[in-house]
């Protein structure tokens, strides 16, 4: 009588393709689409070309909410969202904060899929 031996794959050997080339976990996945749901609203692409339009390639919070005829909340909601995918950078001056957008950020998307 034969006994067949359930051999589990190695974790190496499941993050790749019968190529050998790695392909995304999940996690990585997850970080890229964040990045993407970020630029994935028509108000924050509009808060982007604002911000980079703006003098000094910076704007206050306080000048976005006409432009976009949204609230300071629903600006500032968007304006998070837009720093937590790392495309702008928040400094806090005063009462008000300013965004500006960060160094290479608008040429990551083409970054971001040619890592896929």
């Amino acid at each position: 009588m034969t006994t067949l031996q359930i051999v589990k794959p190695a974790a190496a050997e499941i993050s790749g393709t019968s190529s050998g080339m790695p392909f995304l976990a999940a996690e990585q996945a997850q970080g890229k689409a964040q990045f993407f749901k970020a630029l994935a609203d028509p108000n924050r692409l509009r808060l982007l070309s604002i911000i980079k339009a703006s003098d000094g390639g910076e704007a206050c919070v306080c000048d976005l909410t006409a432009p976009l005829e949204l609230g300071q909340p629903t600006v500032s909601h968007h304006l998070r969202i837009l720093v937590d995918a790392g495309l702008l950078h928040r400094e806090k001056r005063g009462t008000w904060a300013y965004y500006s957008i960060v160094p290479g950020a608008l040429e990551r998307p083409a970054v971001v899929l040619e890592d896929l």
